[in-house]
Order: structure tokens, then C-alpha cells, then sequence
């Protein structure tokens, strides 16, 4: 029998004493970990008492209570140690190579596809000399275990010239970055969008309004009333949004809008030039709404001034007043 050093008493602090209180009163709990919580507590109880005397109070075994006495003061743990589990069956250079392979794309390796899955690994691996086959679940496990997930994927844009696009971005970032300042100086900075093909829909059946423990009840049958085209416009100063439905996505409505919000909130602010912000898109029309602006420079006496800064979808910023 090899020679164990004696075991110091237990003396643990307020903050250890009550999460194992909670263990032991806890409905969920393993029992093993009640006995062990329970081991730990007599000998911070009891400091001068030995496992003997212990385990004849907790009527357990006095290896068991000597065992986690000193686990205790090891680890500072109730949980068993991690275990070696059973040999392995493929040696680490098979699961480096499967590992490289799934960091790899498909297509460089002659596999039509866009992205690798379990299964798809697991024929490719089968169909390479040199590998041994290999389960889709194996391949599964060694990949969560390098949190590797080569079926899942995000859309990414590159941009192609930094430089370029910097130079172009400037002017925009600098607008966003001093909005407040601008709008003390009267010059107000808006961004404006559209939301398309948002459904408007009706409930069959009116809500039943909540009662004591029942939430509110809602009828997932409803009636289609065709689709919605929001359009709004973020005033970057001061967070607020203003918006206006129209039935469908053109630069009439998009102007209507402009008309009958935008440029009636530009009047209550009392500012003299909106710095409108915006796409390229279809619906903003660049050719028709410098004319626009042209138009409201006139109607205004040169009161009210609109400079626009558009945000092309391909990623070019350029700017026109």
C-alpha cells in the first residue's frame, strides 16, 4: 500500500458553502454529486475529524470520503476527471488530413459543390487511396470537436479598389460622423430607403384578450390584402425615422414622399439644406430626382437646398448637388 500524506481539514468560505447547500436540496441532482457535495461539507464541519469518522457519519466508505476530501482540495471540483476513453481507431494523421480537406473548397478537388457536408465528406474520404472510410458521424464529431462547420456559410463582399472606394466613402462617413453639428449649422443629414413587398394581412378572428395564467390568443388564419411598400428616411442627428406606405416601388412614390414628409419636416426644422443620402436604385431614379432638386432650389427661392449623396449598390460613392 503506497503512503498517502495526512489531509488537511476543510475550510471553506461563505461563497462555497451555499452553491453546495443548493447541489444537495437540488431535485436534479446526480446523487453522486449529493454524496460528494456532502463529503465536502461534514469535513468543513467537522475539521479535526478523520474519513474514518466521517464515513461513519455519512455511512459511506471511508476510501470514498478520503478520495474526495483530497479531489476537493485538488481541483476544487465535484466532477470526475476526464477519462482516456478507449484506443483510438485512426491514427491523427488521418484526422489532420480529413480536417484539411473539409478548410478545403469542393472544387479544388474536382467535387461539384458549392460547400462540403458530412456525407459528402464521408464519399470523398471513402473514394481516396491512402484514407481508410470513415463515417459521416466520425468525420462529424472530429470537426464540432475543431468547430469547423464547412456547410454553413455568409454572403461576403471584396472590395475590389480600397483606395478608390475610400476616397469616394469619405464624404459620406463625414456627414454621419458630424450630423449634429451640421444640424445646429442648418444643414440636416438623411437617409432614406424603401422596405418592399411587406405583406398587409387581416385576421380572421379577433384576439381574445389574456385572462389569469393564459397569454393573449391570436388566430394564425388571416386574409391577404396585397403588399406594401414602406419608405423611409432616418434623420442620423437624432435617431428618428419617418416613413410613408405606398401601394407600389416608383420614383413618383418615392417623390410623393419626399414632398409630403421629408421636405414638410425639413420646413418645421427650419434648416436650409438637406443632405439626402441614398442607392442608385430604380426607385430613386438619379436622373429625375436632380431634376427635382433643381425644381424645389426654384420653387424655393433658394431657401431650402437638397445636396445628394448616393451609395451605388455596386459600391461606388460619388456625389452631385
Amino acid at each position: 500500500m503506497r503512503h498517502q500524506l495526512p489531509l488537511s481539514s476543510l475550510q471553506l468560505p461563505p461563497t462555497d458553502v451555499q452553491p453546495l447547500l443548493q447541489l444537495i436540496q437540488a431535485h436534479r441532482t446526480p446523487q453522486a454529486i449529493v454524496r460528494r457535495a456532502r463529503i465536502v461539507l461534514a469535513a468543513h464541519a467537522h475539521p479535526g475529524w478523520s474519513s474514518q469518522e466521517l464515513a461513519q457519519l455519512l455511512e459511506l466508505k471511508a476510501r470514498l470520503v478520503r478520495k474526495w476530501r483530497r479531489r476537493w482540495d485538488e481541483t476544487h471540483s465535484l466532477k470526475d476527471l476526464p477519462r482516456s476513453g478507449p484506443p483510438r481507431r485512426f491514427p491523427a494523421q488521418v484526422r489532420a488530413q480529413v480536417t484539411a480537406l473539409a478548410c478545403s473548397l469542393p472544387r479544388s478537388h474536382g467535387v461539384p459543390l458549392a460547400h462540403w457536408s458530412r456525407v459528402a465528406l464521408a464519399r470523398y474520404v471513402a473514394a481516396t487511396p491512402g484514407l481508410p472510410p470513415l463515417s459521416a458521424s466520425t468525420i462529424g464529431r472530429w470537426l464540432a470537436a475543431e468547430q469547423i462547420r464547412p456547410w454553413r456559410y455568409h454572403s461576403w463582399q471584396h472590395i475590389q479598389d480600397p483606395e478608390a472606394f475610400l476616397s469616394r466613402a469619405r464624404p459620406v462617413l463625414q456627414l454621419y460622423e458630424q450630423a449634429t453639428v451640421l444640424l445646429e449649422q442648418g444643414i440636416w443629414v438623411v437617409c432614406a430607403d424603401e422596405k418592399t413587398s411587406i405583406q398587409a394581412r387581416e385576421a380572421e378572428q379577433a384576439p381574445r384578450p389574456a385572462i389569469h395564467k393564459h397569454p393573449v390568443y391570436q388566430s394564425p388564419r388571416y386574409k391577404r390584402r396585397g403588399a406594401l411598400q414602406l419608405m423611409a428616411a432616418l434623420s442620423v442627428a437624432d435617431g428618428l425615422v419617418y416613413g410613408q406606405c405606398h401601394a407600389r416601388k416608383r420614383f413618383v412614390d418615392f417623390r410623393c414622399f419626399l414632398e409630403t414628409v421629408l421636405l414638410v419636416e425639413a420646413r418645421h426644422r427650419r434648416v436650409q439644406t438637406v443632405a439626402l443620402i441614398l442607392d442608385n436604385g430604380s426607385t430613386h431614379a438619379p436622373k429625375q430626382l436632380s431634376g427635382f432638386v433643381n425644381e424645389l432650389a426654384r420653387r424655393s427661392n433658394g431657401k431650402l437646398t437638397m445636396q445628394l449623396y448616393w451609395l451605388p449598390v455596386n459600391a461606388r460613392l460619388s456625389r452631385s448637388n
